[in-house]
């Protein structure tokens, strides 16, 4: 799976590395719409699903069904809103992607409650995104006695969406943490370091693999 994010000027789930990517890239002109002309034209050619992420009020701005619609010319699989509340997510987006076949993904913290997950559970598809932390993201080297165990708890409650953890996956250990408890790991923050400093993509994914196995 390939996360796509879209850049916002007011991202309250980023740490300080994807805020300013977001703001190089905003600086730099881009746009939703931009971003779908980008995407259009390589969606035969990536073989793995294409997840967006990005803020209410950018999608709102753009129009929700008219990005639904834009995801699915560009082979988007899927969207991920950090702060979309479930209400409107049930009664606003979820019939729109829907129609769409589009899969909306939820967040879930240390401090959801089991009752919210499981109807999170039970009315969400694809993957539920586990957050490591209830803070921003960024790289860790390790996660804490506490974090592990949320991992476990979350992993014993037998849901029927597949788990994705997030926020700190860096190195072999949280890595390693992260696929005992859940299906895998989304890492963001550490390839965007890794990116800003050798300026090659290719370069960054062969870092970032190997910092993944030390």
């Amino acid at each position: 799976m390939i996360e796509v994010g879209i850049p916002f000027s007011d991202p309250l789930a980023d740490g300080p590395v994807i805020q300013s990517a977001g703001t190089v890239a905003l600086k730099n002109g881009m746009t939703l719409k931009h971003l779908f002309s980008q995407l259009k034209p390589i969606k035969d050619q990536v073989q793995i699903p294409l997840v967006m992420m990005g803020y209410l009020n950018v999608i709102m701005h753009y129009g929700i069904e008219k990005y639904c619609q834009s995801c699915v010319e560009c082979g988007v699989s899927g969207m991920i809103i950090p702060d979309l509340p479930f209400a409107d997510y049930m009664d606003v987006v979820k019939p729109i992607a829907d129609k769409y076949g589009l899969r909306v993904i939820m967040m879930i913290t240390p401090e959801t409650s089991e009752e919210r997950i499981r109807f999170i559970d039970d009315h969400t598809d694809g993957f539920i995104y586990m957050v490591s932390s209830a803070s921003i993201t960024g790289a860790q080297q390790s996660f804490d006695d506490a974090k592990q165990e949320y991992f476990r708890r979350i992993n014993a409650m037998n849901l029927k969406n597949p788990r994705m953890i997030g926020f700190g996956i860096s190195n072999k250990q949280t890595l390693e943490s992260a696929q005992a408890n859940a299906a895998g790991a989304i890492i963001g923050s550490k390839f965007v370091t890794l990116l800003n400093q050798y300026k090659d993509a290719n370069k960054a994914m062969d870092e970032l693999y190997a910092a993944l196995e030390k």
